[in-house]
């Protein structure tokens, strides 16, 4: 009996146009967290038109698709994020956002697109036995409270169950198409801490009368810097970043409070539990120094990614199939930026990886970082990373 045909790269080359017309459409429509309504809809209405069962307003506005073939017990879930960033865009794409303010800077169009490619010929051809369930999730940029978050308190595993979870993200200045892995912690842990300064305001013509907040949270700004440089082991990475230090309205007026903000990330559950430790010790510590107190609010963010052994090496195996050894980086360096698909890996073994998004500095090559107004995902990806999933479907769920 002859094997079986697996899903190949050229089987969804059939498919580019149609699915780069739906990206730049998803893109032209971004949708904040816990807003994408419209592209839910979109997402709903084309996998029910393809034979899946849907579910909607799952964590807010998720959508859960399942479909079963054959006769196999075994289930495989793979997950998508919708939701767009707060940045006004400044690509000048004939299809760029038509949302003041809101564009998808950081690929999540792409990445729901990738999906729905994968589950259309999944659903013409398939070729699997078992259970696949769809999660296209809201809110990955909420920070707290997040999407992942969210559908797993509404019981997201338990009413959709799966054996193994996967997920990617692309990945600016790598190649497009190129997989990127690593087994074990991937990406940080990302936490947000506001640290407010209360001192004692005053004319700026009699500082002697104030107890200067600005001078505190210099202070604390530049004892922060200690904490990863002298606290924490060379050898594991961790990041203490002041992104937001505001005080005052006027150069003759000593204001009487100081605000700063912090991004804190780490690979290590202790140096996580570290960085806090310093960080509200020296802050304290500092207020104290010049007569002021500091109020700390600190917001653990998203867990530390962790992918598991076993999943992390099937999926290696899928990607080396599918585009050669050559194009697969089987252990590629951890990555400081955070992401909630960590929740999910809480809750079952699986792999997240990432997908070269092109090596160009210019609009259209794919090289331009995530988060920045002039950021587009690349469409040459988008058959690729869908051949991905659905070959990692077909050999998770292998027809006996």
């Amino acid at each position: 009996m002859p094997e079986a045909h697996l899903c190949e790269v050229e089987d969804l080359m059939s498919q580019a146009e149609a699915l780069t017309g739906i990206r730049r459409h998803i893109h032209q429509h971004p949708e904040l967290a816990y807003e994408e309504r419209a592209t839910a809809s979109l997402v709903s209405d084309l996998l029910s038109q393809w034979g899946y069962d849907v579910a909607t307003a799952i964590g807010g506005t998720g959508v859960v698709a399942s479909l079963k073939a054959g006769n196999s017990g075994r289930s495989i879930g793979i997950r998508a994020d919708m939701d767009a960033l707060p940045i006004q865009e400044a690509t000048g794409l004939p299809y760029a956002s038509t949302v003041s303010g809101v564009m998808h800077a950081c690929g999540h169009d792409g990445h729901t697109t990738i999906l729905l490619g994968a589950a259309q010929y999944l659903a013409t051809h398939r070729r699997f036995d078992g259970t696949l369930r769809l999660y296209f999730q809201p809110a990955e940029e909420a920070g707290v409270n997040s999407g992942a978050e969210r559908m797993i308190a509404e019981g997201l595993f338990q009413r959709f169950h799966c054996d193994a979870v996967f997920g990617l993200h692309n990945h600016p200045g790598q190649p497009s198409g190129r997989f990127l892995f690593r087994s074990g912690p991937f990406m940080a842990s990302g936490d947000k801490v506001t640290i407010t300064v209360h001192g004692k305001g005053s004319h700026a013509a009699r500082p002697h009368l104030s107890v200067d907040p600005v001078v505190v949270a210099s202070s604390i700004v530049m004892s922060l810097q200690t904490i990863v440089a002298r606290n924490v082991d060379p050898g594991a990475p961790a990041v203490v970043t002041v992104g937001v230090l505001q005080a005052g309205t006027a150069n003759n007026v000593i204001p009487a409070s100081a605000r700063l903000e912090l991004s804190v990330r780490a690979f290590d559950l202790q140096v996580r539990e570290l960085l806090r430790t310093r960080i509200e010790a020296l802050a304290n510590a500092q207020a104290e120094s010049y007569g002021a107190t500091v109020e700390i609010d600190y917001v653990l963010g998203y867990p530390v990614v962790i992918n598991s052994e076993a999943e992390t090496a099937f999926a290696i195996e899928v990607a080396r199939e599918l585009v050669g050894s050559a194009n697969v980086d089987a252990s590629f360096e951890p990555v400081m930026a955070s992401e909630d698909f960590a929740f999910m890996l809480q809750q079952r073994p699986g792999c997240f990886l990432r997908l070269g998004n092109g090596i160009g500095q210019g609009m259209g090559e794919g090289g331009c970082m995530v988060h920045n107004p002039r950021y587009d995902f690349n469409d040459a990806t988008l058959p690729i990373g869908a051949a991905f999933w659905a070959r990692l479907v077909e050999r998770y769920l292998p027809v006996a």
